[in-house]
């Protein structure tokens, strides 16, 4: 029998994505930090999109859009973010905000599908302000004081006064209402090559990574770089060069099969180029979706300090300053996706674990959730050059559409 379930229109799909890549275009990608003119030119477009899938919705009071439908039988709520990081990709949060308006716009119109699709952009995921704080603020997470102290990490302007200049203040957050959803689905860009490389179309995404980071500091003796002799110097530059090479060293034989980490920033004190730094610091993190392993290796971490400062010249100290649990994806989202893809993808799937963090791990805590990648091109993301074919972006959107479809069946 030919199939009579309502598809996704894939040309409609790429016009809204290219709409949005519009605003705030940078070369081929595009630069817009979280509520900045692109960023909230962005979220008007989506407030005017919604009534096209009888949903209605408005900014909330954080910067969130949770499009609602009055429509009767179960609601699922899917959904990305809008904004970007500096200087970066067009796909990386469009693309799951815009499957999630195709498949309100495909199911919620048509009387032939139980219940309904809701749609959500989730404001900061990437972090200009804080950590996830529009899906934290949907399920309870964020508090008025966290908000209080919060600024903007590339200029340092405070959330409170970006709140206001997008006439914000003042208008309450919207939270979940316990029992609404049947659960939430979010797609995403893989951001990195295993689809592409396996000629595959799309990830059944199996967990996301936690995420755990570290402030690791040295203290050694300023001193005169021309004066001071190397044999009696304490230089914590040095010492925390030292730490870097054993922390790859020493890892490989304690990590998962897929851990990772990373050095993201290396700051000495002074930091002039005739003075010996007296301080270092760096920022280390550590991403698995196995907590068990996370422990071990930062159990690791400070005895290697602990063996640093035993040695000397100089002291070392670790300090965690970020937890992001990892989150499993519900099985049963995870069998629709896979039914979708044999169904309209000729099956060509793989279940992968996601190495990078998404609002769906914030949504997990509170109701099944799962996510569904479609290859990027070469594996990059977080950068200008990020894409993803039309035709892949196609398929994906298909396959979205049905994953919904097959999560609200009864």
């Amino acid at each position: 029998m030919p199939d009579t379930h309502p598809r996704a229109n894939g040309e409609r799909v790429l016009a809204d994505l290219n709409a949005l890549r519009a605003l705030g275009a940078y070369k081929t990608g595009v630069h817009k930090p979280t509520f900045s003119a692109p960023h909230k030119q962005s979220l008007d477009w989506l407030v005017r999109k919604l009534p096209e899938a009888d949903l209605t919705g408005a900014i909330d009071g954080i910067g969130n859009i949770v499009g609602t439908s009055t429509k009767s039988g179960p609601k699922l709520l899917a959904g990305s973010h809008l904004e970007s990081q500096n200087y970066a990709g067009w796909l990386d949060g469009p693309l799951g905000v815009v499957y999630a308006l195709e498949a309100a716009r495909v199911l919620n119109t048509d009387p032939s599908v139980n219940g309904s699709v809701e749609v959500a952009a989730w404001v900061d995921e990437e972090g200009h302000f804080g950590s996830f704080l529009g899906s934290r603020s949907y399920v309870g997470q964020v508090t008025e004081a966290e908000i209080d102290v919060a600024r903007d990490r590339t200029n340092g302007r405070a959330m409170r006064d970006a709140l206001g200049d997008m006439g914000l203040t003042g208008r309450p957050r919207v939270t979940a209402e316990p029992g609404r959803h049947v659960g939430y689905l979010e797609a995403h860009i893989e951001q990195g090559d295993t689809l592409e490389s396996g000629k595959l179309a799309i990830g059944v995404v199996t967990s996301i990574v936690g995420i755990w980071q570290y402030r690791i500091n040295f203290t050694g003796e300023q001193n005169h770089a021309g004066t001071t002799r190397m044999a009696v110097r304490k230089d914590a530059g040095l010492a925390l060069a030292r730490f870097c090479v054993a922390i790859d060293e020493r890892f490989p034989a304690a990590c998962g099969p897929r851990t990772v980490w990373t050095t993201g920033r290396i700051t000495l004190d002074p930091g002039a180029p005739s003075i010996i730094p007296g301080g270092a610091e760096m920022l280390f993190q550590i991403r698995d979706d196995n907590p068990a392993v996370i422990a071990r290796l930062e159990e690791l971490l400070r005895t290697m300090a602990d063996e640093a400062n035993a040695k000397g010249p100089c002291t070392a100290t670790v300090e965690r300053i970020r937890v992001g649990a990892p989150a499993m994806m519900d099985t049963g989202f995870q069998d629709a996706i896979d039914a979708a893809s044999k169904a309209l993808a000729g099956g060509r799937s793989l279940r992968m674990p996601s190495g990078a963090g998404h609002d769906a791990q914030m949504l997990a805590t509170i109701m099944p959730a799962g996510m569904l990648f479609v290859p990027s091109i070469g594996g990059i993301s977080h950068h200008w050059t990020e894409n993803t074919a039309d035709a892949d972006i196609v398929t994906g959107a298909q396959v979205f559409v049905d994953a919904c479809r097959r999560i609200l069946a009864p």
